[in-house]
This record gives structure tokens, sequence and C-alpha cells, in this order.
């Protein structure tokens, strides 16, 4: 305690010209490492304790602060700081690895960097994320700064101000985009929510920047707070948008570009939302703003260079895509009732019947004098075209995980789905479902692989009267199954990867069906059109458009299946793949053709074992790598995996047989059927399941007036009453709607309130300048005349107010220089 309060006196002295190694002690004083992650707390109150008996240090530390980040440039950290890049990720891979060899010069006048030197150790954003709100609350709360410098609040206020607007344009111009339209055409109907809710910020800005006198570097607390509603309802219509478009996925498809910048979309409405916040008057609300900017920004500034970083972000935008865009038919692996669980029986039990012969043609092929690239081309076709044909006859292969299952999963912790306790809880739940459902798909292929195997041999013994394999051969296939003196188990292993793999590549076979329209475009194929009737062409396009992911992911793990071996050993290597419903007809061949000196119960015991082992490695393998890519497109953090761990082995214990046997009174899922398929519900974006009105604009909160329940069925569902009266003024400005019903046009004011002529008098600057004329508004500090919202605007372009629209701010002095 000494130390802090020694170092809190020297910050206070140096208030007026801080120096940053300074504030550094402090924090390597509260700094505590990953194993005294306690502390923490123990560290930050006593800080606050010190606080509160010298106010004068907590006007120092918040003096000297505020004095240090105004010499930084700060608009790029509330821009861009933990908001997706749209640089591309190789690009941005090369320039790190450029940075290992020559380092990036840093930007020495950014905030981004004097955090980075503040919180130089990676355990920084830990064990700051360890210390409790209610610890931040009494901490910021403390933090007041006196009258005589309310300049540099003003000034930190100013950037605030300044980056709602950058924001404001760059949701417009994402909103707007042509990828964006092209995905979703009704956009256009609502497009000019992305409009509106940028004129409400630019309004929202300079009323502020007036009842707080900002522009002459001062911070008054106006009589009559100016209101963030209206910009906050235009932000939650754009989110309204926005989740309307995610809903509809399924029927447009989804591009790694499009996910990108859906989610800066997400990312950039919800930083204007707290940087709104952050300009609050209300207490709590701007504490907790500047706490959430604080960590986000901790966390940049630590891995801004890490490659790691890198790679982690990307994979979460891959994982979003995945579970953004979930098969439409393909192949489900979920049921969560009785008649599901019997569908599931019956089709891997067609699966397995197939793979019966498939596994018998494999052995047979073994006997080729064939090339080693031409024997991983022909196992390949063995495995790839068998389990087409599987698909095509609607049987089904064990364990694997399609991509619809990691959606399903991400489906059960949507946002805005209840508490994250709950949400687990139906999680667990949900893996129960699954789990038990891929064990009645293993039982189906082996209770016919097995079988039918057996026959195979005995009926090709009767015909030939020779066995179908010597006993060396019989011998090495059980002698693959041994989990004890074989690489079976990594063998599976790697057929669980490729089982997990084929389901991403069957749900990219599916968005790249949806999103680039395969279906229509072959029905436009010249020659497919003289070539086959029209019904025909119907049904085939109908088909490829349904099945093109599960073709694709069939074939393609087919491929992985045939050619490991090969490849591995070309390079020398001992990798193979072992699967459970192979390993089955293997074991019934060997076990048949073995000769019977060589036959023992151990043998058989063991191979059955091994078998079983295969069957788990691949189910554990691939499922854990679907529920890890679900997780991490909602970002569920490492403790709550803990948590969901604990959940599913509390029911491994309290109720067994729901991994084996259907419930007797099933699960309901939100957006899951009894049958697996998931349910999409892309005409209702709103609270309540009401559809978009298509008047979906609200341009001022004071305007708009709720009708009577009697006329809410023959009108729109708002009413503006502050439509303009000058004709002139409202022919250009106006956006009329028809509704479906008949009823008259509605005009619905979407102008963006500026003038052409008064645009043209302001020449254009670099820095971002601030029009004065809004001063000449008598009623903006109360709020309370609203006679038209362009009023802020028309003022006469040659008087002197609009001339003082030149004068920028003043520029911020050079900061000092960081430490090396």
């Amino acid at each position: 305690m000494p130390e802090i309060k020694r170092i809190l006196q020297q910050i206070t002295a140096l208030s007026d010209v801080p120096d940053p190694s300074v504030l550094k002690r402090l924090i390597d004083e509260l700094r505590v490492n990953d194993k005294e992650l306690v502390l923490a707390n123990k560290n930050i109150q006593t800080l606050i304790n010190i606080l509160q008996q010298h106010p004068e240090y907590a006007d120092g530390l918040a003096s000297f602060v505020l004095t240090l980040i105004t010499q930084y440039r700060q608009i790029a950290l509330y821009t861009d700081t933990g908001i997706m890049s749209d640089e591309g990720f190789f690009s941005s891979f090369r320039r790190l690895i450029g940075h290992r060899f020559l380092p990036l010069l840093p930007q020495d006048d950014s905030v981004v960097e004097l955090i980075g030197y503040l919180f130089d150790k990676r355990s920084d954003e830990r064990w700051l994320a360890s210390i409790d709100k209610d610890k931040w609350d009494a901490l910021v709360e403390l933090l007041k700064v006196e009258e005589e410098r309310l300049n540099l609040v003003a000034t930190a206020k100013n950037n605030i101000l300044n980056a709602i607007i950058i924001l404001s344009y760059r949701i417009s111009g994402i909103g707007l985009h042509p990828d964006l339209m092209e995905s979703y055409p009704q956009i256009l109907n609502y497009s000019a929510a992305f409009v509106a809710q940028n004129q409400e910020a630019v309004l929202f800005v300079n009323q502020y920047r007036q009842a707080h006198e900002l522009d002459n570097l001062t911070d008054i607390i106006p009589e009559q707070a100016v209101s963030s509603a209206p910009l906050l309802v235009m932000l939650e219509q754009c989110e309204d948008i926005v989740a309307t478009v995610r809903k509809r996925i399924y029927k447009t498809g989804i591009s790694i570009r499009l996910t990108n910048m859906m989610l800066r979309l997400d990312q950039s409405l919800q930083r204007v939302r707290i940087l709104t916040k952050l300009v609050s008057v209300d207490g709590p609300r701007r504490d907790g703003a500047i706490i959430e900017l604080i960590q986000t920004l901790v966390v940049t500034a630590n891995r801004r260079y890490s490659i790691g970083y890198l790679i982690d972000n990307n994979t979460k935008l891959l994982s979003r895509k995945v579970t953004e865009n979930a098969s439409r038919v393909g192949e489900h692996y979920i049921s969560t009732d009785r008649s599901g669980y019997q569908q599931m029986f019956k089709k891997a039990s067609i699966g397995g019947f197939v793979i019966a012969f498939m596994a018998t043609t494999k052995i047979l092929a073994y006997e080729l004098a064939i090339a080693p690239m031409v024997r991983a081309f022909v196992n390949s076709m063995i495995y790839g075209l068998g389990f087409v044909f599987i698909h095509v006859i609607h049987g089904t292969v064990a364990t694997k995980q399609p991509a619809m299952t990691a959606a399903a999963i991400a489906s059960t912790i949507s946002e805005g789905s209840g508490k994250k306790s709950h949400q687990l809880t139906k999680l667990s739940e949900l893996v129960v479902d699954i789990l038990r459902t891929q064990f009645i798909a293993i039982m189906g292929n082996i209770m016919l692989a097995i079988p039918v195997a057996l026959i195979i041999s005995y009926a090709f013994l009767q015909y030939t009267g020779a066995p179908m394999i010597n006993t060396d051969k019989a011998a090495h296939l059980l002698h693959d199954l041994d989990p004890f003196r074989s690489l079976a188990l990594p063998h599976a292993a790697i057929a669980g990867v490729y089982l997990f793999l084929s389901g991403l590549i069957a749900g990219y076979y599916d968005n790249l069906a949806i999103y680039n329209q395969i279906g229509a475009r072959i029905r436009r194929h010249r020659l497919l059109k003289i070539l086959l009737p029209e019904a025909w062409l119907q049904r085939l396009c109908g088909f490829i458009e349904a099945n093109l992911g599960a073709i694709m992911g069939n074939f393609i793990f087919g491929v992985f299946l045939g050619s490991t071996a090969t490849i591995g050993f070309l390079f020398g290597l001992p990798i193979d793949i072992r699967h459970i419903a192979f390993a089955s007809a293997n074991l019934a061949h060997g076990l048949f053709n073995l000769s019977s000196t060589q036959m023992s119960w151990p043998l058989i015991l063991l191979s059955i074992l091994g078998v079983a082992l295969i069957g788990m490695v691949n189910l554990m393998v691939s499922f854990s790598l679907a529920l890890l890519v679900a997780l991490r497109s909602k970002e569920v953090r490492v403790f709550e995996w803990s948590r969901l761990t604990k959940l599913i082995f509390s029911h491994v214990i309290t109720h067994p047989s729901d991994f084996f046997w259907p419930r007797n009174k099933p699960m309901k899922y939100a957006r899951i059927d009894s049958r697996g398929h998931m349910i999409f519900e892309d005409n209702s974006a709103q609270k309540g399941g009401k559809p978009l009105p298509s008047n979906y604009v609200v341009r001022r909160l004071s305007d708009v007036k709720v009708l009577p329940e009697s006329m809410k069925a023959s009108a729109t569902d708002i009413y503006y009453g502050n439509q303009p009266q000058n004709d002139e003024a409202s022919a250009g400005q106006a956006s009329h709607t028809t509704l479906s019903n008949g009823a008259p046009k509605k005009v619905v004011d979407l102008d963006d309130g500026l003038i052409d002529e008064e645009l043209n008098s302001v020449p254009y600057s670099d820095d971002i300048q601030y029009d004065k004329t809004t001063k000449t508004l008598g009623a903006i500090g109360g709020g309370k005349n609203h006679s038209s919202d362009n009023s802020i605007y028309t003022s006469n372009p040659d008087s002197k107010a609009a001339g003082d629209a030149k004068t920028p701010l003043p520029k911020p002095k050079k900061p000092p220089k960081l430490p090396n």
C-alpha cells in the first residue's frame, strides 16, 4: 500500500505534464500473475481505499490519464479497435510474418501504442477480466475531474462524437453494400433505416456538441439532457434488418466476404451504442461503457502483432460462416423422439449393407498389381462412389458430423435466447440427443455390415471352393483392429477428422449451390435443354441444388479415406484410417477366413473391443470438432466449456439410458425439429414475431404517434406527425410506400437534412469540421421544437455563421515518446 500511495502522489504532481512511465509503475504494482488472480480484487480494493481517503489523488489520476491520452490520436481507438478488419487473411498474415524479420514501425501518436506500452504482459487481459464488476464500478466512480480541467473532458468527448459519425457512415456503407443487397434484394425496402441512423447520429452529435458547448472546449451540464433515444431506435432497426438477413442465409447462401461484412456491421452497431453511453449523463451506463472499452483495448493492444490472434479471429469467422449456413436437405444426424430414432436405424442399416460390399471390394482390390497412386485412385473411387450411392438410396454412414450439426448446436446458444446458464443446460441436452443418434447409427451400420460380410465370405468359399483371403491376410485384418499392439486408435482419430471435414465440405457445397444459384443456371444450360425433356431437367436441377453438398461431402470423404494410406507409404509416415463400419466388416472377413489354429477367444474379444474403441474415437473426434466450431462461433469461453462438460457427465450418472434409448418425453428445441432439420423463420425479425413493416424508419422518436387499436388494421404501424408542409421542399425528399391492402399512399420522410448549396459552400478538408450554424437554434437544448428535422441546416450559406464552419478544432500536442 505505501508504494501505491507514493506512485499516486507522483501522478498527482505530474498531472499537467504526464509521464507514461509513472502510470506504468502503478499498473505494474496492481498486476498479478496467472497463479494469483484472486489477488487482483485485493489490489484494486487497496487502490480504491487510498482514493477514497485522498480525493485529491483521484482528481490527479483522472487528470493525468485524460491529459496523457489527449496527446494521442484517439479516433482510431473508438472506430477500429476490437472491430473486424476488412483486410484479407493472407495479406495480414504476410504483414505479420514480415514483422518477425523486419519489425513494423510503431504509430507513436496512437493510443493503442500507449496501451501496448502500459499493458505489456500477455496475462494483463486475464487479470483485468478477473476483477469484479463492483470493484470496477467503484474505481471509475471515484475518478472525477474538477471544473477547471473540463477542457480535457471536452476534448475527449469531441473525439468520441467524431468516432460516432465515422462509424455511422461506415454502417450506412455496409448496410447499402451491393453484396448485401444481392444476397437480400428486399433490403432495398428497408435501406432507409441505414440512411436514417446516420441522420440521427449527425443530429445527436450536433445537438450534444451545442448543448455541452464542446466547441469552446468546455463541458457544461445542460438543463435538459440531449436524448440519444432516436439514435438508439434507428440502431435497433438496423440490427433487426441484419437479423432478417441472417435468417434468410439458408435461402441465399453466404460468402466469407459477406460473413466478414455482417460481423463488422454487428460490431460497428454495438460500438456506436457503447460510444453513445460514454457521453451519457447516466453514470452507471457511462462507467460500464468505459470498463468494456478498456478491456477491449488491452486485448487488442496485446495481440496487434500476434499471428495466433489473426488465425484465431479468422477461424472464428469461418466458424460463424459454417454455423450460419446449415444444410437445407443434405444429411441430418439428430433425432429427438422415438420415430426419428427408428428412422435413423433404418437408414444406417441400409448403409451397413452397402458398406459390407465396399469393404469386400477393397480387400479384393489389394490382389491387383498396380502402382501406389493407381491404388490410391482405386480405393478412393471404391469409398467415394460407395458413399454417394449410400446417400442416393437414402442410407447413412455412422459418426458423420455434417455442418448442420454445428449449426444446430449454435442455435441453442444464440444471442437473445436467455441466460448463458440456461443455454448451456439446453445445449447439454442436445449433446445427449446427438450422441444417442450416433449410437443407433453405429449399431445400424455394424448390425448389417457384420452378417452381410460373413455371408459374402461364405458365398465366395462355396462358389469358388477357395477362401476369399488367405490366413495371413485374415490375421493382418484382425491385427489392424488391435487397440494395443497396432495404431488402430490414432488411425481412428484421423478418420474422425475426415468425418468432420466432410461435413464442412458438404456445408460449403450446399452454400455454393444456393449462393451461386446452381440449379437455376443448370436449367438455362443450352446443351442440357436440348438433350433432356423439360420435366427431367427440372428434376435434375432440384436434385443437384438439394443434394450437391451431401454428394460432394461423401465423395471427398471417400477420397480422404482411400488416399491416406498411400500418402503415408510415399512419405514414410505410419498413417492410415480406421472407420467403425469398415472395421466391423473386416472383423467378419478376418474371423471367417482365419485358420482354426490361430483362432482363440482372447483374439476374438480383443478384436471386438478394438472395433468398439474405433467407433468411440471416430465419434468423439468428429463430434468434438463440430462442437468446437459451434462454440467458437458464439465465442463461448473456456470456463463455460468446463460447465458444459460437468452437465453432460451429471446426465451420464443420473440418466445413462438417455444416451442409448429415446426419452419418454422428447426435448424440444427452438430451431430443430424431431428429425434434426433446422427450422428457419425468415419472416419474423421483430420481437413478437411480427414481420417488418414496409415503412420501417422512425425519423424522430418525438414525432412518432401510436395509432389507436381500431386503426391499426387498416393503416401503417407508424404515423409521422411532422410531414413537410412545403410542397417544393418535400417533392424531392420523400419516399412513397404503397400498402399491399390498397390503403392510400403514405409519405415517409427520408431526407438526410442536407442542402446542396450548403454542402458546396464548405471546402473539403482532411480535418473533421463542425457546422456552428446549429447554434442559431433556440430550442435544440430542450428538444421541444421540432417543426422540421431539416431546420438545423436551413441557414443562409453566405452568413457569417456558415463561414465559421471552416474553423477546425485545435490539433493535439505531440505525445511524449514511449521508452523502447
